[in-house]
């Protein structure tokens, strides 16, 4: 089981601009992505992952994210 990720603090929410999912999918499903902003992450819901988003960046690499399982 792993642990869920720390909140981020208020400062750091507006750092990721959620126009750009329109450009991005999941690199594994190649299905949209949705931003959860408390927790600055982009949710794959066909690959059951959490991408993390840190200093505004999207990490859309698989061994980083989190799994929803």
């Amino acid at each position: 089981m792993t642990a869920l990720p720390p909140i981020v603090p208020e400062e750091e929410r507006h750092l990721f601009d959620p126009r750009m999912l329109e450009a991005l999918v999941c690199p594994l499903s190649h299905a949209a992505l949705h931003y959860d902003a408390e927790r600055q992450e982009l949710i794959s819901r066909a690959a059951h992952l959490a991408y993390p988003i840190r200093g505004g960046i999207p990490i859309l690499i698989a061994d980083e994210a989190r799994s929803l399982d």
